[in-house]
């Protein structure tokens, strides 16, 4: 194929897929291997890894590497068909989520995914967990299928990664968005007893995931106290709050009205030294 040509039809394959194709999308469509390694020679592609490529003046992001990775576990597939299978296809989980939802200090060593089948890689760098997913455990994060910060959360628990490390996690999710706790709770449920708590009781394991990043009611209570402008900021949203939700008890109100405060004053802070 002349390259011309070929550079065509790598351009509507990659387009819709952060300006990467791989060998197998291209070669389903008459753009041969010795093509691609030729417009590669050229400056025309660059190589990634083994069968992926990226158009030369696509621009790069942080996530190239997770991107790759993700494409080539369904190599012929185009992305935005994978995408709408979303839980059931290649999910990013684990480590790699959390990365991509921007929370957390965790160091992902793999590529992380989850299936709803089993699946192996001889790849060192990808790393495929097999469980069946619900739609709501998954959500489209800069263009990939990814599990939820609760799901994510609940994942690196279950694998004993240190608690503390996913209670940081914790800490920048709740900061970042409200959190579905009842869906949290559920899920952290069958990991409660192997954590020291009774069995199935996830709410106890959520609490010290909370007391370890220092959410809990004693915590919060003591950030208040110490800031005259967070404690009047906590008395106005505790006021809203319990004129708007009657059905919520004193303390489920106090505690999310501190939390929000917090968060408020977190953020200003932030700006203030941006």
């Amino acid at each position: 194929m002349k390259s011309r040509e070929a550079l065509r039809t790598i351009a509507e394959l990659s387009a819709p897929q952060w300006g990467m194709v791989t060998a197998a999308q291209a070669t389903s469509r008459g753009v041969s291997r010795v093509d691609l390694a030729r417009l590669a020679s050229t400056g025309e592609l660059v190589r990634l890894a083994h069968g992926v490529y990226r158009d030369s003046g696509a621009p790069i992001d942080e996530f190239e590497d997770l991107r790759v990775a993700w494409l080539s576990t369904e190599p012929l597939q185009p992305a935005e068909q994978r995408i709408r299978k979303r839980e059931a296809g290649v999910v990013v989980s684990g480590s790699s989520a959390a990365h991509l939802h921007g929370v957390g200090d965790l160091q992902a060593e793999n590529h992380e995914f989850t299936t709803a089948v089993r699946r192996q890689s001889q790849r060192p760098e990808i790393r495929y967990r097999q469980r069946a997913l619900e739609p709501d455990d998954v959500m489209i994060v800069d263009g990939l299928p990814t599990t939820t910060l609760e799901r994510t959360i609940a994942d690196l628990v279950e694998e004993r990664i240190d608690l503390s490390l996913v209670a940081d996690l914790l800490r920048d999710a709740t900061r970042k968005t409200r959190l579905n706790t009842n869906r949290l709770v559920a899920l952290l449920s069958p990991l409660a007893a192997r954590n020291g708590h009774p069995r199935g009781d996830g709410q106890a394991l959520l609490q010290k995931l909370e007391a370890i990043a220092g959410l809990d009611l004693a915590s919060l209570a003591t950030q208040i106290a110490s800031s005259r402008e967070l404690g009047a900021l906590v008395s106005a949203e505790f006021l809203r709050r319990i004129s708007r939700d009657g059905s919520s008890s004193s303390a489920e109100i106090a505690t999310a009205s501190a939390r929000l405060a917090l968060e408020r004053t977190t953020h200003a802070e932030s700006h203030d030294h941006g």
